[in-house]
């Protein structure tokens, strides 16, 4: 399983979901905003936005929050944040990509480089990691929704590109202007997925004992905590044992 996938296994096991909650769902409202703003405030209008409200919901999100976004944007009281990634080198030369949403850029910049700095990392120029991934739409289901077999007729039937499936579930891969379609079709035959996003996917992934996944856990952390931070991916792999240690 590719790196970004075990890293959400391991918020999942350590309780980070939950810890992290009320932060989760300001980094939605934020999104959820921006979407409606840059297009139609109607979810059946606007895909980005149609995507934003159904990944905060599967985050169970209240209703309340997910209209209180929507509204922000339409009052024209919602602040101007621009979009910025940053690439950079963790431990061992594992490749992050971070995704930010700012109304400051020299605050965000100066902030992920320090953090970078101060957790053996190293930033660098917009290019220096990205070709490690591909941008891709993700769909998630639990195992019990069927059979290897069944769920990849169902994502040929859809028109995903790839399945990936295992005791943990089926993850489902297909190119990133597809995911709204490919999301409603296996919908419509597996029903309600777990998880429904756009992800960067690593081409290539750099193994990692116990000891470097604790260097890179710390990196990561410490990059979510940051308010401008949306999302971090990491091209990381490691062992079933690195992994239980972590518990």
């Amino acid at each position: 399983m590719a790196g970004h996938s075990k890293w959400a296994n391991i918020q999942h096991r350590k309780g980070r979901q939950d810890k992290l909650r009320s932060k989760m769902f300001s980094k939605f409202s934020k999104e959820i905003t921006v979407a409606a703003k840059m297009g139609d405030p109607d979810p059946d209008k606007n895909p980005r936005l149609r995507l934003a409200v159904k990944e905060a919901k599967q985050a169970s999100m209240p209703k309340d929050n997910i209209d209180r976004a929507i509204k922000k944007a339409t009052g024209g009281d919602a602040e101007d944040y621009e979009e910025i990634r940053y690439e950079g080198y963790g431990t061992n030369g594992v490749a992050v990509i971070v995704e930010t949403m700012t109304d400051n850029r020299n605050r965000t910049a100066s902030t992920v480089r320090s953090t970078f700095t101060k957790y053996g990392g190293n930033l660098g120029e917009t290019g220096s990691v990205g070709f490690m991934f591909d941008r891709k739409g993700e769909v998630v289901y639990p195992a019990e929704v069927g059979d290897a077999d069944t769920v990849m007729m169902a994502a040929i039937e859809a028109g995903a590109e790839d399945v990936d499936s295992s005791e943990d579930g089926h993850v489902i891969y297909c190119a990133d202007t597809d995911l709204n379609d490919v999301s409603t079709a296996l919908e419509a035959e597996l029903g309600e997925s777990t998880s429904t996003k756009l992800v960067w996917r690593p081409t290539t992934t750099t193994e990692l004992d116990l000891e470097g996944m604790q260097k890179l856990m710390r990196l990561i952390d410490a990059l979510e905590d940051d308010d401008d931070v949306q999302r971090v991916t990491a091209n990381f792999e490691a062992s079933d044992e690195v992994m239980e240690a972590l518990e």
